[in-house]
């Protein structure tokens, strides 16, 4: 039995069989979408939902049994530990809340293609370990933001209160100019004042207009440099290492083991082919010279 199971488990139809079950639960949640459509084939939507959890339930049993007198070791891996949740938590009760609770569920099945595709997989690794050096990176972006949001306070406060009127709607403010959307508006109006530029239809708030054309440049374009060009490409820079450390512990997971095998086979082979040239020379000894008398 454990055999068979171990051999079902690493079986390639398997995983591609377990893969297609996750697919079609991920169309059965956006089906749930349509209220009209889904509430016309109700009893053939919650039929097939069964069979997929029941699918998923027998996956967890295959591995769990595959590991042999040792189940537990099935919890060794987190991705299983997902799966279990998964599973397990489509059994519980949840009182008047089951319904959104269960659709949440069922949303969360689709997380499982993560590990079925190898290549997903690989990239949530590299995200994984991203993580420490992306909070540093964080840390350096968090303190641009405060110097340049208290700066814009102190700058452009009085001419543009709807985008600096204090801190926190200051640092909103710096945010949609990082992600660059329509941040020359921003600029434009602390360049030519509230009174000329983007505050039509809010005359009112612009009570105390000043125009800073090279001061508002120099603070807009060197804020984009830095936050956008510079720092945001840190993000990318990091989770690219993170990639490269996924990737070599992949092959190294995949590669480790064979390669101690073909040095274990040449030492093998080497110690095999000294013991017979020891043989052949003990079976056929080469003849002694015989001495030459010298005159």
């Amino acid at each position: 039995m454990v055999k068979l199971c171990k051999k079902i488990a690493e079986a390639k139809w398997f995983q591609n069989f377990i893969t297609i079950a996750i697919l079609i639960a991920g169309v059965l949640v956006g089906i749930a979408t349509y209220p009209e459509f889904s509430e016309e084939h109700h009893t053939t939507l919650e039929l097939l939902n069964k069979i997929i959890l029941w699918i998923f339930v027998a996956e967890v049993v295959i591995k769990m049994v595959a590991e042999g007198k040792k189940p537990w070791r099935y919890f060794y891996d987190g991705w299983n530990i997902f799966d279990f949740v998964i599973v397990a938590a489509a059994f519980l009760p949840f009182g008047g809340s089951s319904v959104a609770v269960l659709r949440l569920l069922r949303l969360l099945r689709v997380l499982k293609l993560v590990k079925a595709l190898p290549k997903l997989q690989l990239l949530v690794s590299a995200l994984l370990k991203s993580i420490p050096s992306m909070g540093y990176v964080s840390i350096l972006l968090l303190l641009l933001f405060y110097i340049y949001a208290v700066a814009a306070v102190f700058f452009f406060g009085g001419n543009d209160p709807i985008h600096f009127e204090n801190l926190q709607l200051s640092m909103l403010s710096l945010f949609r100019v990082v992600t660059l959307e329509d941040w020359t508006d921003v600029m434009y109006i602390n360049m030519y004042g509230c009174d000329n530029y983007g505050y039509g239809g809010s005359e009112a708030l612009c009570t105390n207009p000043s125009a800073s054309p090279i001061g508002a440049a120099i603070f807009f374009v060197s804020f984009v440099l830095l936050g956008t060009m510079i720092i945001l490409n840190l993000f990318i820079g990091v989770i690219m290492n993170g990639m490269d450390e996924a990737r070599e512990e992949a092959i190294e997971e995949d590669l480790v083991a064979p390669e101690d095998v073909q040095t274990n086979l040449g030492e093998l082979e080497q110690k095999l082919a000294e013991m017979q040239a020891l043989v052949l020379k003990l079976k056929h000894p080469e003849p002694e010279p015989i001495p030459v008398d010298e005159e």
